[in-house]
């Protein structure tokens, strides 16, 4: 095996644990997200009771976006705070930066998810954050994720990165 670049050393570099603050799923398309305290998660259906009916090589079954970046969103818009169902992701998370998770497995509880791409937002942002909410949220939308392993995972756990 190659030895690691400097570059690929710093990649593979991530101690920080973060932690789930927020669970919700969408029954339906255009429904109002419901907020969960826990949740099943089943390899190729994602989150138990999402409106996700992908394939079970689906890229998408499972959305996350960072805390921080809520904060960032609501100040782009001139908002003290954004209610993290508006945003109608599935998970929320905070201390550790998603996008180092590119090319990476990582769990939350006992589940393994795997990072499969940015989640970028949709032309609907306008319409429920205002003029420039789209804009607002470009760079901040959060990844996807496909389920590698199932289980429970719940509010409080941790999220690492799985090595």
């Amino acid at each position: 095996m190659p030895e690691k670049t400097a570059l690929q050393a710093l990649l593979d570099t991530l101690p920080q644990i973060g932690r789930v603050e927020w669970i919700g799923i969408r029954p339906a398309r255009g429904e109002t997200m419901e907020t969960l305290d826990r949740v099943a998660v089943t390899p190729g259906k994602g989150l138990e009771g999402d409106r996700f009916k992908g394939r079970e090589t689906s890229k998408r079954q499972v959305t996350l976006i960072q805390k921080e970046h809520l904060h960032a969103i609501a100040s782009c818009l001139h908002q003290e705070a954004i209610a993290p169902e508006v945003f109608r992701r599935n998970i929320v998370v905070s201390g550790l930066n998603l996008l180092a998770l590119k090319g990476k497995r990582f769990r939350i509880g006992n589940v393994v998810l795997e990072y499969t791409g940015l989640c970028h937002p949709c032309s609907k942002m306008e319409t429920t954050l205002g003029p420039g909410g789209y804009n607002a949220m470009r760079g901040h939308g959060g990844i996807t994720a496909s389920v590698v392993k199932g289980g429970e995972l719940a509010l409080g756990d941790e999220v690492q990165a799985w090595l």
